[in-house]
């Protein structure tokens, strides 16, 4: 594509021909390693899939106190519907729009794949003025920082550390929020019955980082769901076969659906059957169509400005058997994703702007009668992340389902004194001839985590300018991936 900075831009493009979404990264970290063997720079791979590469000093540099420079190479793997690709497999399709660097049909992965690339890039160079670099690539951060919890970091010797996981550029991050994942589960009895079989679909949302993107109040595709089968349950009876929703618990879902076997609807003389003679009842349908035409124009009222295209469609099929839950067991579930909270929570008292607590119902499934949903709750406050994580629990408890809290990681406080924040500063001031901004952020960065294993780490979170990570409209600006990483030279050289 031959864009500039044509070192950063090479390795960017190399590793997105590599399959690395969370949990899928044994290949691309096999060519960090390979990376590292061709150019005989000392390097460590754990099991788990882990990579730390450490380039010596330049010279004249021998004397000064090394950096750690640390990002994930993991991405969130979204499609657009209908979209070719298998993102277990395929490499991404790399298009440009003006400024902005793209995947055609997919999420970008420029969270974080430009921190890999910069750090690729600079340990590629030979020109390039730098202390000792130690570069740690962790893996499945997007799924509750895993690889940063087992890191083993005695090869790393450095106190300072410059995290690449950031999306605006300019922008100085101090502090983030903790957080957890909590899984809601239940295996249901299924049973056999007849009626006529429906899809409910809620599509068309923007989704988003939920951390990033989660005060911008956009829709949430699986509670939205859980509302319009609550309103169809005071119209018709029915038994859910399946649901799906979502792609990550940190990623805010754009679609879910349900599948649904019609039983009975209502009238002022009760349920009636669905079925005459073996075919379906066109009075049924047409209250399962007006009952999701009237919540769609009702929610694109609520939504305008924030997500104004919502869909709600309907489907259905020839009438038949289908194996299901039972009319009670749909209620209750209907009835747990209906009560589930989502959202901002609390704004912080302290940072203006800031959300302090908040959760997205992220991941949903609901096969052969066994029902997972994946929440990501994080907040700035640990008593506050506890009480909404024991919150959810009582719902849990209410509904009759499973809970389990896994993938806890700590905040990253922020911290008054930081040499290497104050150098950062000074370094940006003379570049730019302007203040940067810092700040704290309601998303997670491995810092905490790092800071917990390294005592008295100095951290620092920057980027480039990239908007809507976790979705298939993901865009990396090219313009300020060079400014960044001009910035970074800088700062090492400097350093």
């Amino acid at each position: 594509m031959h864009l500039e900075p044509k070192d950063v831009f090479f390795f960017f493009e190399e590793i997105s021909k590599i399959p690395h979404g969370s949990g899928n990264t044994r290949q691309i970290s096999n060519y960090l390693v390979e990376f590292a063997v061709q150019r005989n720079l000392e390097h460590y791979q754990d099991e788990l899939g882990n990579v730390i590469i450490i380039k010596e000093a330049s010279e004249g540099y021998e004397n000064h106190e090394p950096v750690m420079l640390q990002g994930h190479m993991d991405m969130v793997a979204v499609k657009k519907p209908g979209c070719p690709l298998d993102m277990e497999k395929d490499g991404l399709v790399l298009s440009v729009e003006g400024d902005d660097l793209m995947a055609e049909g997919t999420s970008l992965g420029g969270d974080d794949g430009i921190a890999v690339a910069y750090g690729l890039a600079l340990l590629d160079g030979k020109d390039y003025k730098h202390p000792r670099i130690e570069f740690v690539v962790t893996v499945d951060e997007e799924v509750g920082m895993d690889g940063a919890r087992v890191l083993d970091v005695t090869s790393l010797k450095a106190k300072r550390l410059v995290n690449l996981d950031s999306e605006e550029e300019g922008i100085f991050l101090a502090g983030c929020a903790g957080g957890a994942r909590v899984n809601l589960f239940c295996d249901y009895e299924m049973e056999n019955k007849k009626g006529i079989p429906c899809v409910v679909r809620v599509s068309g949302l923007k989704g988003g980082h939920s951390g990033e993107e989660i005060q911008k109040e956009r829709g949430n595709a699986i509670c939205i769901l859980g509302r319009v089968l609550v309103k169809l349950s005071g119209k018709m009876d029915f038994a859910i076969e399946s649901l799906t929703g979502g792609v990550a618990d940190n990623a805010i879902p754009t679609g879910a659906e349900a599948r649904i076997l019609i039983t009975g609807y209502g009238n002022r003389n009760g349920y009636q059957k669905v079925m005459r003679d073996g075919f379906a009842d066109q009075e049924c349908l047409a209250l399962l169509k007006f009952t999701c035409d009237k919540m769609e124009r009702e929610l694109s009222v609520e939504l305008a400005e924030k997500d104004e295209n919502i869909r709600i469609d309907t489907v259905y099929g020839k009438a038949g058997e289908l194996h299901v839950l039972s009319g009670e067991k749909s209620l209750e579930v209907i009835s747990l994703l209906n009560a589930l909270p989502w959202g901002v929570q609390a704004m912080s008292s302290a940072m203006k702007g800031l959300v302090e607590t908040s959760l997205n119902p992220g991941l949903l499934s609901l096969a052969e009668g066994r029902i997972h949903i994946g929440i990501s709750v994080r907040s700035s406050i640990e008593s506050a992340k506890e009480a909404l994580i024991d919150r959810l629990k009582s719902i849990a408890r209410l509904s009759g389902v499973d809970v389990e809290v896994t993938g806890e990681y700590p905040g990253w406080n922020y911290q008054k004194e930081s040499p290497l924040r104050e150098k950062m500063v000074e370094i940006y001031r003379k570049i730019y001839h302007r203040e940067p901004k810092v700040r704290a952020i309601h998303a997670g960065v491995e810092c905490g985590l790092l800071i917990s294993k390294i005592p008295g780490l100095d951290c620092v979170s920057i980027g480039p300018d990239m908007k809507d990570i976790h979705t298939f409209e993901e865009r990396l600006s090219i313009s300020s991936t060079g400014r960044v990483w001009e910035y970074l030279l800088r700062l090492l050289e400097n350093m």
